[in-house]
């Protein structure tokens, strides 16, 4: 439930467009790279991570690594939980370097 009735985040807007082409997809066929998508929305490539992660969460994609992310074809619906641990810790240190930068910006001198 949104408590402030604002506009969804953008990675949740991001998840929302590709579910719906996604919807089209056959299984097995790549979603656009990363960077095309970064390209495409113009958002910051953690917030294409998110909206991807999210996907991947309801088992709609799979990640194959450096090859990109595929339209599942449902036959693995419930991940490892070692998988989802990676995931989490990958998210977790991108956040933190995140914030990292934006204490350091936020001290006098940038240091």
């Amino acid at each position: 439930m949104t408590v402030t009735g604002g506009p969804k985040p953008k990675a949740a807007q991001v998840a929302d467009v590709l579910r719906d082409e996604i919807r089209r997809m056959q299984p097995g066929e790549r979603l656009p790279s990363q960077r095309e998508l970064v390209e495409r929305f113009g958002y910051a490539s953690q917030t294409i991570q998110n909206g991807l992660a999210a996907l991947r969460a309801e088992g709609l994609i799979v990640s194959a690594g450096n090859l990109g992310n595929f339209v599942s074809d449902g036959s693995a619906t419930s991940r490892d939980v070692r998988d989802e641990i990676k995931e989490i810790r990958s998210q977790v240190q991108a956040l933190t370097e995140r914030l990292e930068a934006l204490e350091a910006r936020s001290v006098p001198g940038g240091a």
